[in-house]
C-alpha cells in the first residue's frame, strides 16, 4: 500500500510539470504588469485634468449665462385705419422706408380736401378784405381832402370877419352891419365844416384801422387752417407704413382687411447687427476690462468657433434692473452672488459671414483669458 501511494504521488507530480500549471513555493511572482500600467495611466490622466482645471479657475473665467441680442424694431400704425395691402412676408429682408403695410386713406383725403376748400374760402375774404381797405383808405384821403378845402374856407371867413370888422366901427362905418353879421356868421359855419370834416376823417381812420383788424384776423384764420392742412396731410401720410430701418420682418401679425389702432403691434424687423450679453458672476468681474478677446460659442453653431471682445459693461447688476428688486432690508437676508451684464461685440467677418443665422436670443457660451494685453487690442482694432 505504501508502494502505491508514493507511485501515485509521483504520477501526480510528473502531470502538473507536464501541464505547466504553476506550482506553490517559496518563488511566488509579484503583481501583474499590465494592471499597474492601467492604474499609472488613470492617475496621469486625474492629475492632467486636475492641473488643467487649476490653471482654466486662475487664468479663465466663462459663463452660459450669455445670449446673442440685438435692436428689435416694433412696427405700429399712427392712424387708425383698414389694412389694403401688406407689402412684406415672414422673415423677409427690408431697407429703412421700404412699404411694409398700406391703410384705406379716403377718409383723410377727404378731410384734406374739405380743409384746402376753407383755406380757399378764407383767402377770398382776405382778398375782400383787401379791397375794402383800399375803399376805406380812399374815403379817408378824400376826407382829409375836404379838411385841407375846409381849412381854407375858415381862413377866409376869418380873414373877411377881420376885415369887415376894421371897416365898421364907431369912428367909421364903410359897411353895413348885415355884412359885418354876415362874415361873422360865415366864419363860424366855417369853424363847424372844419369840426364836421375832421370827425368825417377821423372816423376814415378809424374804418381803416378795423379793416386792417378783419383782415389780421382772417390770415390768422389761414394760418390755423394751414397748420390742419399739414396735420392731416401727416395723417394721410401715415396711411403708409415703412420700415423704420433695415432688417428682417419677424412675428407679422398684420393681415388685410384688418382694422389696426394707433400703437398696435404689427410686426418687427430685427437689425442685422447683433452682439453677445454675457452675464458674468460678480466675483469674475476683476480680471475683465474693455479691450479682451473673447472665446465664443454659439449653442446654434456648434462647428464653428467666434471671436468677440470685451465692450462695456452693465450700470448695474442684472437683479436691480428686475421688475420686482430683492429687497435686503429684511431680516431673513442671504447673500446670492450677483450677476453683471457685459456687452460683448462679434468680429465684423463674424457678422458678416454668419449674416442672418446668429439672431437674437441664441445661447452662447463665453470665455475670457485672464491677463491680455488690452492695450495691444484696442490698437488692432483701431486699425
Amino acid at each position: 500500500m505504501a508502494e502505491t501511494h508514493s507511485t501515485a504521488g509521483q504520477a501526480s507530480a510528473a502531470q502538473a510539470q507536464g501541464s505547466g500549471a504553476p506550482v506553490d513555493g517559496p518563488g511566488k511572482s509579484g503583481p501583474n504588469k499590465r494592471v499597474l500600467a492601467v492604474v499609472g495611466l488613470i492617475a496621469l490622466a486625474a492629475i492632467g485634468a486636475g492641473g488643467r482645471m487649476w490653471y482654466r479657475s486662475h487664468h479663465y473665467v466663462e459663463t452660459e449665462n450669455a445670449y446673442v441680442t440685438g435692436r428689435v424694431h416694433q412696427v405700429s400704425s399712427r392712424v387708425a385705419g383698414v389694412v389694403t395691402r401688406v407689402a412684406v412676408d415672414d422673415n423677409q429682408l427690408v431697407k429703412a422706408g421700404d412699404t411694409i403695410a398700406e391703410l384705406d386713406p379716403a377718409d383723410h383725403a377727404v378731410r384734406v380736401e374739405q380743409i384746402e376748400a376753407q383755406i380757399a374760402s378764407v383767402q377770398q375774404q382776405v382778398g375782400q378784405a383787401d379791397a375794402q381797405i383800399q375803399q376805406v383808405r380812399a374815403q379817408a384821403s378824400a376826407a382829409g381832402a375836404q379838411v385841407k378845402q375846409s381849412e381854407a374856407q375858415l381862413l377866409r371867413a376869418r380873414q373877411d370877419a377881420e376885415r369887415f370888422g376894421q371897416l365898421y366901427n364907431d369912428t367909421m362905418k364903410a359897411v353895413s352891419k348885415a355884412e359885418v353879421d354876415a362874415s361873422s356868421a360865415a366864419r363860424a359855419a366855417a369853424v363847424a365844416d372844419l369840426a364836421a370834416r375832421r370827425d368825417n376823417a377821423a372816423a376814415a381812420q378809424a374804418q381803416i384801422g378795423a379793416a386792417q383788424a378783419g383782415r389780421d384776423v382772417l390770415q390768422a384764420q389761414v394760418k390755423v387752417l394751414q397748420a390742419q392742412l399739414k396735420d392731416a396731410q401727416q395723417q394721410l401720410a401715415y396711411n403708409r407704413i415703412v420700415a423704420p430701418v433695415a432688417g428682417r420682418v419677424g412675428r407679422r401679425s398684420v393681415e388685410v382687411g384688418a382694422r389696426v389702432q394707433p400703437g398696435q403691434a404689427l410686426l418687427a424687423v430685427v437689425e442685422d447687427n447683433v452682439w453677445v450679453v454675457a452675464n458674468f458672476k460678480e466675483t469674475q468681474l476683476a480680471g475683465l476690462a474693455p479691450g479682451q478677446m473673447v472665446s465664443l460659442e454659439v449653442d446654434a453653431l456648434p462647428d464653428h468657433h467666434l471671436v468677440g471682445r470685451v465692450d462695456s459693461f452693465a450700470p448695474a447688476s442684472g437683479n436691480q434692473f428686475a421688475l420686482l428688486p430683492a429687497d435686503n432690508a429684511t431680516g431673513n437676508f442671504t447673500k446670492i452672488v450677483q450677476r453683471v451684464p457685459v456687452k460683448i461685440t462679434l468680429d465684423p467677418q463674424d457678422m458678416k459671414k454668419y449674416a442672418g443665422r446668429l439672431v437674437p436670443g441664441m445661447s452662447v457660451v463665453a470665455e475670457v483669458e485672464l491677463g491680455q494685453d488690452t492695450r495691444h487690442t484696442q490698437t488692432a482694432a483701431v486699425r
